[in-house]
């Protein structure tokens, strides 16, 4: 009789074929193309004279609904728009060609000033924009009067919701997101960045009513972004109009952005909560404030910050830190950084210091907080004015290293000098003889290869390559310093 073997193992071979093999008609998740809704076919034209907000937003809330995916704005076309809520899932993609045109009414924002954004997402994750096109938040039409000192800008403020003349809606907004990714995408002329900072914290920085900051992207309370090959381009005479401000937001990291604005470029704060883990690398930035600027908005502590590979050109200042309500800065390096500053009016916050590093208190119902293990490496710098390190009281400032730098002083602007800059609080201007480095209240600080060069045809009043009282500086080590005069 034949063994029944043979039979019985095709009949198992059939059978676990079955089990692991899936139908050729399901295809993989992972292979599963991204479903993309074109804000044309939900009735938007593009002509940049018609509102398309309603069409916009009908594409937008159709992609959340179907799962997420991409809202596609064809090339080609400007879609003049009201303010867009961003949904949860949807990225944005603008093709090369395309603008999303902000609105320059008031009543094409919502009713609190603190959510004036073209685009807005809030309580979001895994959002973005991309697409190689640009939001334009049409700047030049919010200037009152042209001033080649500082612009003169449109406010609004009859509501009441803000004070003063800063109160203008803003670009890009991502609030409370998780999952952010904005890359190749142009963001130009916003109209404005923030209000102006009360002097009652409790209520400037409370959860309700965080400090909203004037920029064209502004990320607030956000954790896991990425930001890369973006540019961002700002009138270079209109204030309040910075590049990235990072408020109170984690695991954040920024590369390859060609940032040109008037005000701060690359601006960590801290208002309602820490910043950490934050990094900043290959960029190319021009301001007539600060290029990278932690604070001025400081309740809370910095940590674990990068910023490396940048090139700042004709600013105001370079790397500044502005301590001034109590939050604490540790941990924080830059390095390879190639600086050119220079001096502009003084209606601008910035005396072209390359490096200015305070921590003071606002006002009387502030704190000056701590800045230690603080690390300059590999840094180059040009420019019309010395480093600036001042603490209001000793112990703030700790362990700073400064390796590999090369500082060259020169002058080729005709504005006055002699002045430290404080602001904002402080002491504002104190008539300060020029230096090469001017510290005040410092503990430990290390100079390993400096090289600082004074331009002999501009060394009248450059006399003094370190400027401290030893009393209030201890703990300097020098190693391998030099400083001499140059041909220009």
């Amino acid at each position: 009789m034949e063994s029944s073997a043979p039979l019985l193992f095709r009949l198992l071979t059939a059978l676990l074929s079955t089990i692991q093999s899936p139908p050729a008609t399901s295809p993989h998740p992972l292979h599963r193309p991204t479903p993309t809704f074109s804000v044309a076919d939900y009735g938007a034209v593009g002509d940049g004279v018609h509102y398309d907000t309603r069409h916009i937003q009908a594409a937008i809330d159709a992609c959340a609904s179907a799962g997420g995916g991409r809202v596609r704005f064809p090339s080609g076309r400007n879609y003049l728009t009201a303010t867009i809520h961003l949904r949860s899932g949807v990225v944005l993609e603008i093709e090369k060609g395309a603008r999303v045109v902000g609105g320059t009414r008031q009543r094409d924002y919502p009713a609190e000033s603190r959510r004036w954004y073209v685009v807005l997402a809030e309580d979001a994750a895994d959002v973005g924009i991309t697409g190689g096109g640009e939001i334009d938040g049409q700047g030049m039409r919010f200037v009152e009067r042209l001033d080649e000192r500082k612009n003169v800008m449109v406010s609004w403020n009859a509501t009441g919701d803000c004070v003063g003349d800063e109160c203008r809606p803003r670009l890009v907004g991502f609030i409370g997101c998780r999952n952010v990714r904005v890359w190749d995408v142009k963001l130009t002329q916003p109209a404005y960045w923030w209000p102006p900072i009360s002097t009652k914290l409790d209520k400037c920085f409370s959860a309700k009513n965080w400090t909203v900051f004037p920029s064209s992207l502004h990320l607030v309370r956000c954790d896991n972004t990425s930001i890369q090959d973006l540019s961002i381009y700002g009138d270079f005479d209109s204030p309040n109009n910075d590049g990235i401000d990072i408020e109170d937001s984690n695991n954040t990291v920024i590369t390859r952005c060609n940032i040109n604005t008037g005000d701060d470029a690359i601006c960590p704060k801290s208002s309602t909560g820490p910043v950490y883990n934050l990094t900043a690398t290959d960029c190319w930035i021009r301001t007539k404030s600060s290029a990278v600027k932690l604070g001025s908005a400081s309740v809370f502590d910095f940590k674990g910050l990068l910023f490396d590979n940048i090139t700042i050109v004709d600013s105001h200042r370079g790397l500044s830190l502005q301590i001034r309500d109590g939050g604490n800065v540790d941990g924080v390096t830059f390095s390879n950084i190639n600086i050119s500053t220079r001096y502009y009016d003084p209606s601008w916050w910035g005396r072209a210091e390359p490096i200015y590093v305070t921590t003071c208190p606002r006002d009387s119902n502030s704190k000056a907080g701590s800045i230690s293990n603080l690390q300059f490496i590999n840094i180059t710098a040009v420019s019309e004015n010395g480093v600036f390190l001042s603490a209001t009281e000793g112990g703030l400032l700790r362990d700073f290293k400064f390796i590999n730098v090369q500082l060259s002083y020169r002058r080729w602007t005709n504005y006055t000098d002699g002045l430290i800059d404080y602001r904002p609080g402080c002491q504002g201007f104190v008539n300060h003889s020029v230096a090469g480095i001017i510290m005040e209240q410092i503990e430990g600080l290390q100079i390993e290869n400096m090289n600082m060069r004074w331009s002999d045809s501009h060394s009248k009043g450059w006399n003094t390559p370190l400027d401290f009282n030893p009393s209030t500086v201890n703990n300097i080590s020098l190693f391998s310093f030099h400083s001499g005069l140059y041909q220009q």
